[in-house]
This record gives structure tokens, sequence and C-alpha cells, in this order.
């Protein structure tokens, strides 16, 4: 069994299963399989840049090379921004239970792109915790499932139904362009064409 999610609201800790709301699940999902003409399964293979050389699966790797293009050992590198500051990783969300105090507007949790939902149940006598949920209040909190240099959004929210879900994402970064300008009308010049430049194509 997973291991359960717990969260601290007030002097409790409230330990909450956690189910994935999976697309395949709600719409179902198709496979296409692909067979030799013995009726055999093909594998997906990776040619190589030779051009003959051909690579099956667990063929190849990812690894990391210097400046230089010597091997670096993951265990010696250092994680950092884009201004050269080292990051500190986080701790998996699991290790400890979340504290519920941060709240998000409807606002604030619609600027962000959710990319992945679980359905969260509970046995535990979570009274406090609901009514607080049915009057609409979105929990906001840190959220890593297995650790990692950065946690993503999460959010604690109650549905219409009654039941309590889990939403995982990111920001949305919005670039902005400019403000909107309507286009000057230009005066179109007067111009004329010499009959004598035009070509006769009855000439050809």
């Amino acid at each position: 069994m997973a291991k359960p999610l717990v969260f601290q609201f007030g002097d409790r800790d409230l330990s909450f299963a956690m189910t994935k709301v999976d697309r395949s699940k709600l719409y179902g999902y198709k496979e296409i399989e692909v067979l030799d003409e013995r009726g055999r399964r093909c594998e997906l293979a990776t040619l190589a840049n030779d051009g003959r050389t051909v690579v099956g699966g667990g063929g190849t790797g990812l690894g990391q090379v210097s400046a230089e293009g010597l091997w670096c050992d993951k265990s010696e590198l250092k994680p950092c921004d884009l201004e050269g500051h080292e990051i500190h990783p986080v701790a998996s969300s699991f290790n400890a239970p979340v504290k519920l105090f941060d709240t998000a507007t409807a606002e604030e949790y619609l600027n962000h792109n959710i990319r992945a939902v679980y359905q969260l149940q509970t046995e535990d006598e979570a009274t406090d915790l609901m009514s607080e949920l049915k009057r609409g209040t979105i929990f906001a909190f840190p959220y890593s499932y297995r650790g990692g240099l950065e946690a993503d959004a999460g959010f604690l929210l109650l549905s219409e139904d009654g039941n309590v879900f889990l939403a995982v994402g990111s920001p949305t970064k919005g670039e902005f362009i400019g403000l909107q300008q309507t286009a000057a009308a230009v005066a179109e010049e007067d111009s004329e064409t010499d009959e004598t430049d035009l070509m006769d194509f009855d000439m050809i």
C-alpha cells in the first residue's frame, strides 16, 4: 500500500490515502500494436548516427560531461540557479506532516497549470477540516512527491460532491508583449502607371 499523505490542521495530524485521477481511467485509451509477418510483436529500436547500428531498448543512457568533455559523476554536481547560487533540494512531502496554514483564492488557483490530480480519502475524524473546505477554502502548500530541487504548488480543495482532491501544478508564466495599439491610417499615394510599361501578352 502506498504511503499516506499526512496533513497537520490545528493540533491534529490527519492521514489521507491518495488515488491518482488518471485521464485513461476517465476517458479510456487505445494502443497501437505492430506485428511482423509471423504475428510477433515488434519493439521500438534506435538507429545510430552511422545509419547501420540498431540499438534496442535499454541500450542507451544519459550521462553528464563537463565543458571540457570529461565524464562527471552525478554526486559531484551541484544545482545552481541562473545567478549561480546553489539550490538546496527540498524534502519529500511524505517525510513530515504538511501544515495547512496558507490559503489561496480561486483566481490564484486558476493561475496555475495543474498537471496531476489526486483524490484523497481518510479514516480519521476530519470534521474541522471538512467544515473549512465546505466553506470554499483552498489550502495552498509546497508539494514534492519524491523530493528534488524545487517543490510544486499543491492545493487542497473540496468538490461539489464532497470529495477531497489534491491538485499539483506550477504557476502559469505569461509574458507581456505590449499594449494593444490601433494601426495608424496611412494615406495611399496616387500612382500613375505608364501603359507603355505594361507587357502585352498578345505579343508573346
